[in-house]
């Protein structure tokens, strides 16, 4: 039997890239950010450069905070762009929708998700209208904001059209924008555009900028394009427990992934890792591809047999994300020989 303090290996996985360590780019300015001393509550060096890079790599001058996960920064973006008798827009498979626990609503004292039809994950100008316009009188929840995800929970992602068409929406009926981009830095490397292109060139009013599944151990980044959103929005994080006395801790791994490039360069490496798990699970008979693969991510339907040998077999993925089948996600240091480890068990399974 292992003690406690022995490590408790477990081999590369596809169920999630939250499985993956920090990348050495994050790893690296975390351990300058630990010498010497340095000031509390974002007073500190590291917080100030993490904020400047992100301004420079928008190209505009944009707020920026920093939270612990994902459903702070998500709730709390909300929740100040938004009053308890309004409404939040998204899709019905959106990540505020079905894995944040009741989060945004209760940030939010109270405002309530309504849900648009999707079979790709992603919400259309008709779909925002159809909710809007369905009710308007006193005793329906009034819309005010549009939440996407990008890349979507089904792997798919918002083109810069598609988003330019949201946003004209959106100006239509007055409701602000949110885009909560977990996997932000994928959407930029699948479409090669400029971060500015797909988040306030259209019309973005705050991106939740992911970092814990793109190599850091933790941290997001709420960057308020619209400035006047911001204000007072720091007693937002710390009233809800996410102003970090240390800070620079959670700074620090951004200005290593944005100062060296990692955070494209990890989700180059883990689109094109989806790549290949695509090509060559097509292979196979008795698999189908779910969605298009357009990010990290592969969805894919097989007998239920197979996924239990899987499992038994000691892989670990999801099945109840999206609309069933199961979801293999690979992460900045997916490697080749672990995919093809992964395709010859699923190759040794035809004909059972």
């Amino acid at each position: 039997m292992k003690s406690r303090t022995d490590k408790m290996d477990l081999p590369q996985q596809f169920a999630s890239d939250n499985y993956s360590g920090i990348c050495p780019e994050a790893m690296e300015y975390l351990q300058r950010a630990n010498t010497g001393h340095d000031c509390p509550y974002g007073d500190d060096q590291s917080t100030a450069r993490a904020a400047t890079e992100f301004r420079e790599l928008f190209e505009t001058d944009c707020e920026v905070f920093f939270v612990f996960n994902g459903t702070a920064a998500n709730s709390l973006a909300m929740a100040t762009m938004c009053r308890s008798y309004h409404s939040i827009i998204c899709a019905e498979t959106g990540h505020i929708e079905t894995d944040e626990c009741g989060a945004p609503e209760f940030f939010s004292h109270g405002a309530k998700i309504l849900l648009g039809k999707s079979d790709d994950g992603k919400l259309t100008p008709e779909t925002i209208d159809g909710i809007v316009l369905k009710r308007t009188d006193i005793h329906y929840p009034k819309p005010r904001i549009v939440s996407l995800t990008q890349a979507t929970e089904l792997g798919t992602i918002y083109t810069r059209d598609e988003l330019l068409a949201i946003r004209e929406r959106a100006d239509r009926h007055n409701l602000r924008i949110h885009m909560d981009g977990a996997r932000f830095a994928n959407a930029v490397a699948t479409l090669g555009v400029k971060p500015s292109e797909i988040s306030w060139g259209c019309g973005v009013d705050v991106l939740c900028f992911g970092g814990t599944k793109n190599g850091m151990g933790m941290g997001e980044a709420i960057i308020f394009f619209n400035r006047q959103l911001a204000q007072d929005f720091g007693y937002h994080c710390k009233q809800a427990g996410q102003l970090a006395s240390k800070m620079r801790f959670i700074a620090a791994p951004w200005v290593g992934m944005l100062e060296t490039g990692a955070w494209l360069r990890n989700a180059e490496h883990a689109n094109a890792c989806a790549a290949r798990m695509e090509e060559r699970l097509r292979e196979i008979p008795g698999i189908r591809i779910m969605f298009p693969r357009q990010a990290n991510s592969v969805f894919v339907e097989m007998p239920p047999a197979w996924l239990e040998e899987l499992r038994a077999r000691g892989w670990r993925f999801y099945t109840f994300i999206g609309v069933g089948g199961a979801r293999f996600m690979c992460s900045w240091d997916t490697t080749e020989a672990r995919i093809d480890q992964l395709v010859a068990d699923l190759e040794s399974l035809k004909g059972q």
